[in-house]
């Protein structure tokens, strides 16, 4: 009870207040922008948290991360455009329910969707924590590198169709980690003789890069649009009503969202399509979906929107984020010294607490919010993307630039978002390489501070929880493995029955 009312102490400050009311509120509008995404707003705002304190810098990001899904169903179902990549699947149902003469039902279920799995989410993990606090500290150096190798092959294996292109992006993150003096004895690793690369490449200067304005150069040399909408009349209320009807859906697809959140490389997409193939098989009616199945809608958006606290798991816990976002957040820890992993639930519970409550306030914001401003929001649909594309490229320029005041930082920068507006093109994956730089960088630490009480190969698998991670790595990639072979087999048998 200590902790709580401790927890709640952190909470009760006017700044982090403010910071939860514009996460939330702007993470709803970021959302609600096709071709901006919480990715992008949230680079760009990692130089602006670096000077505030931790919670109220996390709050923020926490708010947007949580809250743009909310936002990213509206041009979802109104116009067919998903505003967040997440949700792509919302469109399957939320815009055939939209052509029927059904927004206002299609837009209310979706909220009461999202905000059913939000609070569900943070509901299990405050209930996990004291479970957390006495596993987190079983994991030692050999245990965190492990726990992150494992991450980068989850990673990399999420790519399905993709896998050798996510590979050899985790591969260059890792090197791009390895630029500048190493952790030990301070020798110099690539740096080529340029007093410029011994500090390494800093990794806000590559998000901004690789998010930001790759983006930007996407918007500005596609055609120019704006979305069209039309308004919503009557009441966003009636939606909860209809959740209840749905129950089952809901709560199976937050719980999907749940487990699939904390195991890093695994995130929304794998949620919501293991919550949606539920729905569909469970269903009285499953030739509904793809044509505005209510079922469909509220699978998606629960199973998404639990995913965002559960993501914190890994992070906080194990300092080991899962995908981009928290991986970008690590990094607001790293500025105030505030190193995530097994001492922070330790030594710092309530800060802790302090920040999943956060996400059960940040989730009553939201939908209240929704609620009332639905047809204010339609306007952001509208913004042209050239506009946006030139105001995402000042402000992150701006946003390198004042990190270090360095015109370096800006080159590197444009580097990069020359780099991810390429792979954006050939549809190659962006996201191993941020975390291919943080979890190797981690993996290098914990590897070569182990190997220290290491004598034998086998005594880096002689702990419980290092064995089990060992086991789990194998097969993995033996299931991985057994799948490719299973495929080219399945290939074989009707190439020749043809």
């Amino acid at each position: 009870m200590e902790i709580l009312f401790s927890s709640l102490a952190i909470l009760a400050r006017w700044d982090v207040v403010l910071a939860l009311l514009v996460g939330s509120v702007g993470g709803v509008v970021i959302g609600a922008i096709p071709g901006v995404g919480p990715a992008v707003a949230i680079a760009i705002l990692l130089p602006a948290t670096f000077s505030l304190d931790p919670i109220v810098g996390l709050t923020a990001l926490l708010g947007i991360y949580g809250s743009s899904m909310y936002g990213g169903a509206i041009p979802a179902i109104l116009i067919n455009v998903p505003g967040t990549a997440v949700n792509a699947l919302t469109t399957y149902e939320g815009t055939p329910m939209t052509r029927r003469g059904e927004a206002r039902r299609a837009l209310s279920l979706a909220y009461s969707a999202s905000f059913c799995g939000g609070v569900f989410s943070v509901i299990c993990l405050i209930a996990l924590s004291p479970v957390l606090a006495i596993v987190a500290p079983m994991f030692g150096s050999r245990e965190i590198f492990l726990a992150a190798l494992l991450g980068i092959i989850l990673v990399i294996l999420a790519h399905r169709g993709r896998v050798l292109a996510a590979g050899m992006t985790a591969s260059f993150g890792i090197w791009i980690g390895t630029i500048g003096l190493e952790p030990v004895k301070y020798s110099q690793r690539y740096t080529f003789g340029q007093s410029w690369l011994a500090g390494g490449v800093d990794l806000i200067v590559v998000v901004l890069g690789l998010f930001a304005l790759s983006q930007a150069f996407l918007l500005l040399v596609e055609p120019d649009k704006a979305n069209k909408s039309e308004g919503i009349s009557g009441g966003l209320f009636v939606g909860f009503k209809e959740l209840l009807r749905h129950k089952r859906v809901a709560a199976v697809s937050s719980s999907f969202g749940v487990v699939m959140g904390m195991i890093p490389g695994v995130g929304e997409f794998t949620a919501q399509f293991l919550s949606y193939t539920y729905a569909q098989r469970t269903s009285s009616s499953p030739e509904t979906f793809g044509n505005g199945s209510p079922e469909g809608l509220v699978a998606s958006e629960a199973s998404n929107n639990a995913v965002p606290a559960a993501a914190m798991i890994p992070l906080l816990a194990l300092g080991i984020p899962g995908e981009a976002l928290t991986a970008m957040m690590l990094s607001v820890f790293y500025v105030h010294s505030v190193v995530p992993g097994p001492q922070l639930f330790q030594t710092q519970m309530d800060f802790v607490i302090a920040l999943y409550i956060a996400l059960l306030i940040l989730n009553v914001l939201v939908i209240a919010f929704l609620l009332v401003s639905t047809n204010q929001l339609l306007r952001v649909i509208e913004i042209p993307t050239r506009f946006l594309g030139v105001a995402i490229l000042t402000l992150s320029f701006v946003g390198v630039y004042s990190l270090r005041n360095s015109a370096i930082d800006c080159a590197i920068a444009g580097g990069f978002g020359i780099l991810g507006f390429v792979l954006k093109r050939l549809s190659l994956p962006i996201v191993p390489i941020i975390l291919g730089m943080v979890l190797g960088g981690i993996m290098e630490i914990k590897l070569r501070t182990s190997m220290m009480r290491v004598d034998t190969p086998l005594d880096f698998i002689s702990r419980p929880i290092a064995f089990i991670l060992f086991l789990i790595i194998l097969l993995v990639v033996a299931a991985h493995i057994r799948g490719i072979w299973l495929s080219r087999k399945t290939k074989g048998i009707t190439h020749h029955g043809r």
